[in-house]
């Protein structure tokens, strides 16, 4: 199958990229809007973007007209927002956090979840998280022209982990229970775990 980008049109894309790049980390985004409603909504176009600094990287697509979603607008405005990784025990209600709430109404209040207070960042927490990277923004790209999607990048200033999940320096991933993103509607678990070490390079002998 060859497919020539150019004679597909925006859904086609849209259903190839989601379908082949997978599983997809998901980010579960707070950020504070106008009056301090507290924003939560998911976003699986998430991943490391650098160690030193620490950062991540979230790109949310933007709405029919080039118009900005709440998150995006938000982090603009505040330089600053909160990520909640996604597990087993949290995933239904960040599937419910991903419909299409009005500004004026924050799904946090909506949905009954509870908050905790941030460290070195104005956004609360989800507690529904066992893992939470506060972040400050450091640069928002805006990609497509018109533009169709604002890529986040933000820096990690501070880490939660709920101590269950860290043992000597390392996340255990079994406890952790992270959940992914594929096409559609459909999400997955860690599934098995394999090693493969990664290889040394030697010259050829002369």
């Amino acid at each position: 199958m060859e497919i020539a980008i150019h004679e597909i049109e925006r859904q086609e894309k849209y259903k190839l990229l989601i379908g082949c790049i997978v599983p997809r980390p998901i980010a579960w985004v707070t950020s504070l809007g106008e009056g301090g409603i507290v924003n939560a909504a998911p976003f699986s176009y998430f991943n490391v973007a650098s160690i030193e600094p620490m950062m991540v990287s979230v790109a949310v697509m933007r709405k029919p007209g080039s118009v900005p979603k709440d998150t995006a607008r938000n982090i603009m405005q505040t330089g600053e927002f909160v990520v909640n990784m996604v597990d087993v025990h949290n995933v239904d209600a960040v599937n419910q956090t991903s419909a299409d709430y009005p500004p004026e109404i924050s799904e946090v209040e909506a949905l009954g979840l509870e908050v905790a207070p941030s460290v070195l960042v104005k956004v609360p927490r989800l507690r529904a998280s066992r893992i939470h990277f506060e972040c400050k923004l450091h640069q928002i790209v805006e990609l497509g022209s018109p533009t169709t999607s604002d890529l986040i990048i933000g820096e990690v200033v501070h880490v939660h982990v709920a101590d269950e999940l860290y043992h000597a320096g390392r996340i255990d991933a079994a406890a952790f229970a992270p959940v992914s993103r594929l096409a559609g509607h459909t999400y997955a678990t860690l599934g098995e775990q394999f090693d493969r070490p990664r290889p040394i390079y030697e010259p050829p002998a002369k």
